[in-house]
C-alpha cells in the first residue's frame, strides 16, 4: 500500500502555507508528508514552524531540515497533518498503532484544522472490526484498567516490545490493544466511557477532530473529502 500512502501523504503537504504553525503526526504515511514539506522548503522557500507528535517524527523532521518548536511555545496550531489506522464515514478514527496516540490527540485538540492522510484501505464502514483499539494506561493500573475494559465489551491485550517486555510509549506508559468482536457501534460514547476509567491516560478513539480526509489510491490518484460536505 506504499503507493497509496505516498500519494495521500504528499498531497496533504499541499495544505500547508507560509507563516503557519503545523502539527506533524506519526507514522508511515506522514513520512511522505515530511518529505514533501522538506522539498517545498527548499524549492519554494516555504516558511513554517512545526510541532512533532513523537520522538520519531521529531528526529525525522530534524534530518530533513524542517524547523521545529515545542508545543509550549505556541497557543494554537493552524494545521495538523496526521494518519489514521481506521477512519469511518463520519471521520471518527482509531489511531495509536505507532504508540503516539496521547501526543497526537493533544496536538489535534489545539489545531484549527486537522488533515488526515490515509491509503484507501484505511477507510471503513465501522471502526474496530479490522484494527484493535489502543488504550494508553499507567503501568500501575494495568490490571484494573484491563478489567474495566472487559466490562465495556473489550478484550484487552498488553502490547509487547520486541524483547517480549511491555511496550513503552514516549511518555513511559503501556498500551492495551482492545478487540471488540462486533466493532465499535458508538465511538463517541465509548471514548467517554474509557476516559472515565481511573488509570487510563488516553484512548485511540479520535472523535470530532478530523476536518479533512485525503485518501490515496494505489494508482497514485487522490480523493479529498471535507467533514460535513454533502
Amino acid at each position: 500500500m506504499s503507493a497509496s500512502k505516498e500519494a495521500a501523504g504528499r498531497r496533504a503537504a499541499e495544505f500547508v502555507s507560509t507563516g503557519t504553525v503545523v502539527g506533524l503526526g506519526t507514522g508511515s504515511t506522514v513520512f511522505y508528508t515530511l518529505a514533501r514539506l522538506a522539498e517545498r522548503i527548499e524549492q519554494e522557500g516555504l516558511e513554517i514552524q512545526t510541532v512533532a507528535t513523537s520522538i520519531d517524527t521529531e528526529l525525522k523532521s530534524r534530518e530533513l531540515g524542517i524547523p521545529q518548536v515545542d508545543l509550549g511555545e505556541v497557543e494554537r496550531i493552524d494545521l495538523t497533518i496526521d494518519g489514521a489506522d481506521e477512519i469511518d464515514g463520519d471521520f471518527n478514527m482509531i489511531k495509536g498503532g505507532g504508540g503516539a496516540l496521547l501526543r497526537e490527540k493533544v496536538v489535534a485538540s489545539v489545531s484549527t484544522k486537522e488533515v488526515i492522510a490515509v491509503g484507501e484501505g484505511k477507510v471503513v464502514d465501522r471502526l474496530g472490526l479490522g484494527f484493535l483499539l489502543p488504550v494508553e494506561t499507567i503501568p500501575f493500573a494495568r490490571s484494573t484498567v484491563s478489567r474495566a475494559l472487559e466490562g465495556l465489551g473489550g478484550q484487552p491485550i498488553l502490547r509487547l516490545a520486541e524483547a517480549e517486555s511491555p511496550y513503552a510509549t514516549d511518555n513511559g506508559n503501556e498500551i492495551l490493544d482492545c478487540r471488540f468482536e462486533d466493532g465499535i457501534a458508538d465511538p463517541a460514547t465509548l471514548e467517554r466511557q474509557i476516559a472515565a476509567i481511573p488509570g487510563v491516560v488516553e484512548s485511540g478513539l479520535f472523535v470530532g477532530l478530523a476536518s479533512t480526509l485525503v485518501i490515496g489510491s494505489e494508482d497514485g490518484s487522490v480523493e479529498v473529502r471535507e467533514r460535513g460536505a454533502g
